[in-house]
């Protein structure tokens, strides 16, 4: 369903703009037939307002996205930038008078130095597909978002993504180098660096990072690369009879100083949907598992999983099993990886993601159960519990309006909760749409206002993707 995202737009004739697409681009390359704007109208995040766009267009190389560009700028319509379409928050939804460029076809690994532990990849490079290329050279790519086999390097870029591992290792702006991007007049820029540092002018590479494709269009990332060696993963599990109990494990082994190379957090709901999709033998009949992951080498590792293991069971947990195997590891953090997908099948899911100190974890998931109590849904929670990136996710039965109606209010309660303890309302799902009223209250009149001084300079007509990542 389409529904308007802003007010409308002065009308011009649409047709001539599909026209002067066709006339640069192959036939295969511009699509306007219905299922296919259906397809490109929105992202995972379905309950963000989104439109029928004019037209979808696969670019294949970067004169393509300059050419989308320049004709979008030309006649006044807007191009919403878009990679596997795998995002949370309604940031690559359709907008009105709207072309959707997607850059899945850009998929070529320019570069891997490894000598200079770089690479250089195109916008639509799937996540785990460099991470294999650049481990073949005994490298390692960190930033690992549960959709890491499916998501693109471009648009983890553009969100500033996540994932499991950055509790230690960090998020995706931590290990972008530099850009290649296509600015809203159609010019192309080369941002940032190949060297291990350089503070050369404005850090803009960072402010691109995360920015969603409002002020230019990420054709090429080149990433830093970390030595694959050196590392022994460990897994530590605990069965807990809460989440209050789970979260007190938490903020046990924050305050310990060891940092895990996870610390992941499943609930009850999580546990039984994964396990009746795909039968991983997980534990039933208890609350909440919390995982963890240490990656240090030989004896240091050894006394880091034990100690994380002793927290466990100081904090309450029912049982407490450890993993040394690398195939036990995957296996359990498979189940971490598959909560999305395997809730998915229950029915629309609304999707959180909160930041909170990770002191305040213990108190946020208790009011995530109050929030979800309140308004009679089901709230499942997975969380990077490590850093107090959490995700509770509603849950709506298909065609239920009004479950779908307290789910809204419960997903705003829990972002009004989670400033009350002083978080941020988006940890790396980016505001798209859907934190649009959270970020307005977050970021105060002033910071908006140096927000839309930055987009005007860089994209004045408002060409691409406006009205999202920060409130108009």
């Amino acid at each position: 369903m389409s529904h308007p995202v802003s007010p409308e737009d002065p009308i011009v004739v649409e047709q001539p703009v599909v026209e002067d697409l066709l006339a640069l681009l192959r036939p295969d390359q511009v699509l306007t037939d219905a299922a296919a704007l259906a397809a490109y109208a929105h992202d995972d995040a379905e309950w963000a307002p989104f439109e029928t766009p004019l037209a979808v267009v696969l670019a294949e190389h970067e004169d393509d996205v300059v050419a989308v560009v320049r004709i979008a700028a030309a006649s006044g319509v807007h191009v919403v930038a878009r990679g596997a379409g795998t995002g949370l928050s309604g940031g690559a939804n359709a907008v009105a008078r709207s072309i959707v460029l997607s850059l899945e076809r850009m998929t070529r690994i320019v570069e891997i130095d490894a000598a200079e532990r770089f690479a250089v990849a195109e916008a639509g490079v799937i996540n785990d597909t460099l991470r294999q290329a650049v481990a073949e050279q005994g490298l390692w790519y960190p930033p690992d978002p549960a959709s890491y086999r499916i998501s693109t390097i471009g648009g983890n870029a553009a969100t500033n993504a996540g994932g499991i591992c950055c509790v230690k290792y960090g998020v995706t702006r931590d290990y972008v180098l530099g850009l290649r991007v296509v600015l809203a007049d159609g010019e192309v820029v080369d941002l940032g660096r190949r060297t291990a540092k350089g503070v050369t002018g404005y850090d803009l590479t960072g402010l691109m990072v995360g920015s969603e494709g409002t002020l230019g269009i990420i054709t090429r990332v080149t990433v830093k690369l970390l030595p694959l060696a050196g590392r022994e993963e460990r897994a530590i599990v605990g069965a807990f009879g809460s989440l209050r109990a789970a979260g007190d494990a938490v903020a046990a082994i924050s305050a310990t100083g060891i940092v895990p190379a996870a610390l992941e957090i499943l609930d009850r709901t999580c546990i039984e949907a994964v396990d009746a999709w795909q039968a991983l033998g997980l534990p039933h009949g208890v609350d909440t598992m919390l995982l963890a992951k240490v990656d240090e080498v030989g004896a240091l590792g050894e006394r880091h999983a034990a100690s994380v293991a002793e927290l466990m069971g100081a904090s309450g947990a029912l049982s407490v099993e450890q993993a040394f195997e690398q195939d036990e590891v995957d296996r359990l953090f498979l189940a971490r990886r598959l909560a999305y997908p395997a809730l998915e099948r229950l029915g629309p899911v609304l999707t959180e993601d909160i930041c909170v100190p990770r002191g305040a974890v213990p108190e946020m998931l208790t009011r995530i159960q109050a929030a979800a109590a309140e308004h009679d849904v089901v709230i499942a929670n997975i969380a990077h519990a490590g850093d107090g990136n959490l995700h509770p996710l509603i849950i709506a039965p298909e065609g239920d309006d009004a479950a779908k109606a307290r789910a809204k209010l419960a997903f705003d309660r829990i972002v009004d909760e989670c400033r009350e303890l002083g978080g941020t309302v988006t940890g790396e799902h980016g505001v798209g749409l859907l934190k649009l009223p959270g970020a307005q209250l977050e970021l105060g009149e002033r910071v908006i206002a140096m927000h839309a001084a930055i987009k005007q300079a860089l994209d004045p007509n408002g060409t691409l993707n406006p009205g999202k990542a920060f409130p108009a």
